[in-house]
């Protein structure tokens, strides 16, 4: 039932008018991993804006396998775009932390994410620009986004838009199926989307429009998960105090 050309078109819309609001004439900045929400969201700033104020940054950490997808995409689409290597970045912090502090393996796996962010922050500036964040619902539903990484932005196009609602936009937009059937890996870990959550995309989002899902020990798994990441979704906690 999903109209992909209806919602890719009130998207579309909804980009020209947060820009109008929000940045008048400024550019968007995306970071392009060469996967299917950045592609998708990419190709949306470009349908809102025109390809002239599209930038998108590359950010591989030392060598990525995959960054030709990446440049597939930017020659696609025609943008502009920048290669920022963040290898030095995320070395100069893990050898700068304190020997006798105990560094946890998700510390080093999200530290390359928040500082390609702190990297789009500084091309954003230098650009007149508004970073786009690229999360989608089935991530964000079960927390499977960094905070203050990928996680942050200005704006976010496709926020309510699930794993499969984002890739029938992406063959609506006509961008190669390569990029949106490409297996989605972390880019952090090294391994796919899918094994790291431990179920697939397909049965998360059915459970999410649906909330049909046979296995009940996966609902509980997805129902956890959304539960203990809820407060990503959140603005951060403010003391306000009651006499001022």
């Amino acid at each position: 039932m999903f109209n992909a050309e209806k919602i890719a078109n009130q998207c579309i819309e909804w980009i020209r008018d947060f820009f109008e609001k929000n940045g008048k004439g400024c550019n968007a900045v995306v970071g392009i991993s060469g996967g299917k929400d950045s592609s998708v969201a990419a190709a949306l700033c470009v349908k809102a804006l025109g390809k002239e104020r599209v930038i998108g940054v590359l950010m591989p950490c030392g060598q990525q396998h995959d960054i030709d997808m990446a440049k597939l995409l930017v020659e696609h689409l025609g943008i502009k775009n920048y290669v920022i290597n963040i290898k030095d970045a995320v070395d100069g912090v893990k050898n700068n932390l304190p020997d006798d502090l105990n560094i946890s393996s998700q510390t080093v796996t999200n530290l390359p994410a928040r500082i390609r962010m702190t990297t789009l922050y500084a091309v954003s500036q230098s650009v007149n620009g508004r970073v786009v964040n690229t999360c989608n619902l089935s991530e964000d539903w079960v927390g499977y986004s960094t905070r203050y990484g990928d996680a942050a932005g200005d704006f976010s196009p496709m926020a309510h838009l699930t794993v499969t609602e984002v890739k029938e936009i992406g063959r609506f937009l006509g961008l190669p199926e390569v990029l949106v059937e490409k297996v989605p890996i972390d880019g952090l870990s090294g391994k796919t989307d899918e094994e790291n959550l431990g179920f697939t995309y397909a049965e998360l989002d059915r459970y999410i429009r649906t909330g049909e899902i046979v296995n009940k020990e996966l609902k509980e798994i997805i129902d956890k998960r959304h539960k203990a990441n809820l407060f990503k979704l959140e603005l951060m906690p403010s003391f306000k105090p009651e006499d001022i």
